[in-house]
């Protein structure tokens, strides 16, 4: 099922997710840091949603509370409801 999910705190404006059966098969970020966003989606195309949020969650990018990461972890919540 895909998804779309807005981020707040961090450089991305959207991130768009494809689940099938609790196994990510695409993400896309808008906006942020392209070559570590890309590295993101690779490294995660495949795996089960619930490995990547418990990887994932809480990362944080500098000072900020959150990161494109983290927010992914949000929006892999939000895609399934």
């Amino acid at each position: 099922m895909k998804s779309t999910y807005k981020p707040t705190g961090t450089c991305s404006t959207l991130i768009t997710t494809d689940v099938e059966d609790g196994i990510i098969k695409k993400v896309k970020f808008n906006g942020g840091c392209p070559g570590s966003l890309l590295a993101i989606s690779k490294l995660v195309k495949g795996m089960e949603v619930k490995k990547a949020i418990s990887l994932l969650e809480g990362t944080r990018c500098g000072s900020k509370k959150t990161s494109c990461a983290d927010q992914l972890t949000i929006a892999l919540k939000q895609a399934q409801m």
